[in-house]
């Protein structure tokens, strides 16, 4: 697992997650980092979207109770409305 230095010689652990196809890390948290909160991390709370993870879709009543894990594979969609 990567890591990053959080100061005063301690090591935290990073998460890496495949996000549309990137990889990108995110500290490790003591709590669950849970769907609801990638969304919010990536500015997209309250804008219409679909998530998958690792194949599955998540429904948006779930987001605030399904934990990420490193290594997930996350594809987010985000709808463009128009005319």
């Amino acid at each position: 697992m990567p890591e990053e230095a959080a100061g005063h010689g301690k090591i935290r652990p990073l998460m890496e997650l495949h996000i549309n196809g990137e990889t990108r890390q995110f500290p490790d948290r003591d709590a669950a980092f849970t769907v609801a909160a990638l969304v919010a991390e990536l500015g997209l709370a309250g804008k219409r979207i679909a998530v998958e993870r690792n194949g599955d879709i998540v429904p948006r009543s779930q987001h605030g109770e399904t934990a990420l894990a490193g290594g997930d594979r996350i594809e987010i969609v985000v709808a463009v409305g128009g005319g």
